[in-house]
């Protein structure tokens, strides 16, 4: 099906509490998503798609011929929504790899291989407990995150130490609480977003622990707060300009015909003091 040349939808699967919250991300991508399509011609329509209702506006948008392509974002496991749109026949890409079952053109950072970097750094650091503040696992970032951090500790012999949070701050403080509860004896973490990295450093704080020579943490994303943080943030590197440029052009591929494809772009680690 062909839609109005020069639209594109930008679609985020997320309620609007958390786009427009602390999270850099949305802001992040929606600025790149912009700047990309205005140099191949083309405008966004941000579309939010955070309950059933607004998901059939979004299909009956598209289907209605608006948009001649959708870059969806931030998707769960049970989103209906992008087996819909690839039934209607629009172009459509993944910011990240797509959870579902339908075979979606997508860009992606290589997320278990950034989590191992990661992981792996704090172990060679001579830390011997460290423990992952896990993301959502209903998400494919949280997911292989998780897989990755397993996977470095399996290969040092470690015992996995895990706990999950939900992306936002408020929840790595207290995963942190939680952890120091329940392991006091851990001496690295994990967080698998920055913010939750922040919030683990807050409570550590307040729980009178020094970072990094009691616990070590390290995060992931390398948003501009983890520069900032007392003391600043060991963190993988998210590349969201390049991955939203690997995005769009999948997608205008897509749009001019081109096979379905994927790109994964590679991890980097960020060393700070927090390690």
């Amino acid at each position: 099906m062909a839609g109005v040349r020069g639209s594109v939808a930008l679609v985020v699967c997320e309620p609007l509490s958390r786009v427009f919250s602390e999270d850099p991300l949305f802001s992040l991508v929606s600025r790149s998503v912009s700047r990309e399509l205005g140099d191949v011609d083309r405008h966004v329509v941000l579309m939010l798609a955070n309950g059933a209702g607004s998901a059939a506006r979004i299909e009956r948008y598209v289907a209605g011929g608006h948009v001649e392509g959708v870059m969806l974002v931030s998707m769960h496991d049970d989103d209906p929504l992008p087996g819909a749109i690839d039934r209607i026949g629009v172009p459509v890409v993944s910011y990240g790899r797509p959870a579902v079952s339908v075979p979606l053109a997508y860009a992606d950072n290589d997320n278990p291989a950034g989590a191992r970097l990661a992981v792996n750094h704090l172990i060679n650091r001579g830390r011997r407990r460290v423990a992952t503040i896990a993301g959502p696992q209903d998400m494919i970032a949280g997911q292989d995150r998780l897989a990755g951090y397993h996977r470095a500790v399996a290969d040092a012999g470690h015992r996995p130490i895990v706990i999950y949070g939900d992306f936002s701050r408020r929840s790595g403080a207290d995963a942190m609480t939680r952890l120091l509860r329940e392991e006091p004896a851990v001496d690295a973490v994990f967080a698998a977003n920055d913010l939750m990295a922040i919030g683990a450093l807050q409570a550590l704080r307040q729980a009178g622990r020094r970072v990094p020579d009691d616990v070590a943490i390290a995060g992931y994303d390398d948003f501009e707060a983890a520069q900032f943080t007392n003391p600043p943030l060991t963190t993988v590197r998210h590349p969201v300009a390049e991955q939203v440029n690997a995005m769009t052009r999948l997608l205008v591929e897509r749009m001019g015909g081109g096979p379905l494809a994927s790109i994964v772009l590679p991890a980097e680690l960020v060393i700070r003091a927090s390690s």
